[in-house]
Order: C-alpha cells, then structure tokens, then sequence
C-alpha cells in the first residue's frame, strides 16, 4: 500500500508539474492546511466540513493528493436505553457504571439496544481539485475512499497497534491499558448494531468510496482588514455520500478568519479561528441508512498557529499546532440514562468508550509541517487524541499540492 501511494504521488509529480505557473506554489497563502478530518469510525461515513485557513482564493488550479491512516479501537460494549420515564429518572440518579437495569422483554421493560466493537486502521484517499471562480470566490471538488486494514507493518508503521502499544508500554499510558493485546494485535473487528437493528460490518482489506464534496469560498472585500492583515472567508458546502450504509446528502456552512503577522529575517506567523456545522442526513436516498448518532447537526470549532520561514530562493518552510473540537454524534441527555454492559473484569479501561464516546465532544491536536516550492507543496501532519477516546488513537497523513490545467 505504501508503494501504491508514493507512485501516485511521483506520477503527479512527473505528469500534472509541466504545467504549472513558475510562482504559484511558492507564494504563502495562509495557512494551506492538509485535510485534518479524523477517522473517526461513524465520521468516514458523513461529509464533514476541512476547515479553510487561506487568505484569498487560489491564484490558478490545483489538484491535492491525501492519504491518513488512523487507529481506531473500541472493545465490544452493548447499550440498553430504557423508554419509561421513570427508569430513565432512577438511573439518572446513578453514575453509569453502577447504575441496574435488566432487559426482559419490550412489554415489561422496554428499551432501545445497540452494540458496537471497532478495531481497525482506517486509511483514507482523497483526491481534491480547486478551481478560482470570478473574483473573491474559489471552488472545490472532492472525492473520498477509504480502506479497512488491521495495521500489519510496515504499511501502517505509526498507527498499526504493535506501534502504539510499543509506545504504551515504553513511553507513556502504562503497559495495555486499553486491552489491544487482550482482544489481539492486528485485526480487523469493525461491527456495529444500531438502535433499528441495521448492522454495519466491514471487514479487512474492504475499500469502499465515502462520497463526493463540492465547497464553495467567499472571500469579501470588506472583510479583509489590510492594515491589520486580517482576513476571512465563508463557505457552502454540499456532500453526497455514496456508500449502501449511509447513502444520503448533507449541507454545511463555515467561518473562517486568519490574522497575519509578517516578522522580521524573512519570518511569518499566522494565527486562525474557523467554526462550521454540517447538517447530515438532509436527505436520505433510502429507508435503511445506519443510525450514526441521533444528532442531526456536527459543529466543528478549530484553531490553528503557525510560523514560516520563507527561503531566499522563494521556499517556505511552515510549523503548525491545530486544535480542533466537535460536537457529539448523540444527544448528551441520552448519557444520562444507558446502561451499558462491556468486560469491564478483563480489561483496564476503557470497555465503555465505543458508547461513552459518541455523547462526548472529541478533540484532538494536530502537528504539521509543510514545504512549499513553486512545483509543489507537501504536508506532514500527526494528529493526537490526548483524551484518548481512540476515535482515533493516533493518525498520521501526507498531502500533496500540484498546480493542473493552467
């Protein structure tokens, strides 16, 4: 697999580069993040919103090629969530893990279940081409897949799970405490029952399309501060997503502003705030579409410094911290009354969190360093759930800026 994307990326390099404006890609347009998106397990499935740090459209087109690889992994856990008002204010007085409730029957304790186990490397390809539109406004097309693997080196060097509980047992976290070599390295465990009784399984080596994106930025002029370099852009967004578990379409709006500070010897600091929402499931292209949280809206709240140092031959070389915030996939009130059942005995911690987590905000930081030269641009990026809800553990991407058809 990794042979596979370092020849996409050389036969970018070599076939779309002739055609390219000698000063394009060199120039610093903000702060041109790879797609920082998490692989979260019920995320891959939606069309969730890149945040846009740029400060004016793009000068000419251009094609990016992405590739991630994240670790998700959540022990078998199974939910009940009572219907009776009353059960659900017993157990409301409760902390969740002591809280009883027994499932007979729906006649005499009715409830919703679902159970969900996720173990798996998710690796995502997407393929992106921005187009400049009339003057302030810039278009954006994108095409997602991804593959189902169980992480075996050395295609999934940092995220495969000998890598991480390697890091575990020797850098931080303690030796297993999430219970990987319980259940076992390097596998593929990706089932999950949802509350109508549909299942979503996917099994290793599985390679499916996500969906198609289209964007559309705004860049106002009376927006743009010059004398406080100050600067910000809206965005339209419309995502159709093409698998059977979730064949549906989605709309979503985005904020984004960016302050620039020019510093002295040829130095630059960005600094960004940017807020979406995506409205999912707007429309439903059939009456089976996996539950994937109860929350009709995901709302994205990201922030992002960055320094570069620009080279005297027009180069820059660019360090980025991002942190990015989302809402929860399932209403928080829900959280207030399920029972859930896991190996709690066998294992650590964390048997909860494959539940626990779709009722949290989920956050995580981003490192990225990016080169830009006038035939391309290359990101490398590490993102860390420091919470650590493995949606995912750890994930890590290339992306690739190539200028096309100018």
């Amino acid at each position: 697999m990794l042979k596979q994307i370092l020849f996409l990326f050389i036969l970018g390099y070599y076939f779309i580069a002739p055609a390219q404006k000698k000063d394009s890609l060199s120039i610093k347009n903000g702060i041109e993040n790879p797609n920082l998106l998490a692989t979260h397990h019920f995320g891959i499935f939606s069309s969730r919103i890149n945040t846009n740090f740029k400060l004016l459209p793009s000068r000419q087109n251009t094609l990016t090629i992405h590739y991630t690889s994240g670790n998700n992994f959540h022990p078998f856990v199974e939910a009940y969530f009572p219907k009776d008002p009353a059960v659900r204010e017993r157990l409301s007085q409760t902390i969740w893990h002591d809280r009883s409730f027994t499932f007979q029957d729906q006649q005499s304790t009715p409830a919703d279940y679902l159970n969900i186990v996720i173990d798996a490397v998710i690796k995502e390809f997407r393929i992106n081409f921005n187009m400049p539109l009339a003057k302030g406004h810039e278009l954006d097309l994108s095409l997602r897949s991804y593959l189902i693997g169980k992480g075996k080196h050395p295609f999934s060097l940092f995220t495969g799970d000998e890598s991480i509980e390697w890091f575990h047992s020797n850098v931080a976290g303690g030796e297993d405490p999430y219970g990987r070599r319980y259940y076992g390295l390097n596998q593929v465990n990706f089932k999950y029952l949802d509350k109508n009784g549909n299942t979503l399984e996917l099994n290793n080596n599985d390679f499916f399309i996500g969906g198609i994106e289209l964007s559309h930025y705004y860049y106002p002029k009376l927006a743009i501060n010059k004398s406080k370099l100050i600067f910000i852009n809206f965005g339209s967004h419309l995502g159709i997503n093409t698998t059977k578990f979730n064949a549906s379409l989605d709309i979503g709006i985005s904020a984004n502003a960016v302050k620039k500070i020019i510093l002295k010897n040829n130095y630059e600091f960005n600094a960004a705030l940017g807020v979406n929402v995506l409205r999912k499931n707007l429309l439903d292209f059939k009456d089976d579409v996996i539950d994937l949280g109860n929350n009709k809206y995901l709302g994205t709240l990201e922030s992002n410094v960055e320094i570069t140092k620009h080279t005297k031959k027009g180069n820059f070389n660019a360090f980025g911290i991002n942190f990015q915030m989302q809402t929860r996939y399932s209403k928080k009130e829900e959280a207030n009354y399920y029972k859930l059942l896991g190996k709690w005995k066998e294992i650590n911690g964390g048997w909860h969190n494959g539940v626990a987590t779709l009722y949290k905000t989920l956050s995580n930081w981003n490192f990225v360093y990016t080169y830009g030269c006038p035939k391309f641009k290359l990101s490398i990026f590490v993102k860390e759930d420091f919470e650590v809800n493995n949606a995912p553990d750890f994930q890590t991407g290339l992306n690739l800026k190539l200028p096309v058809f100018n």
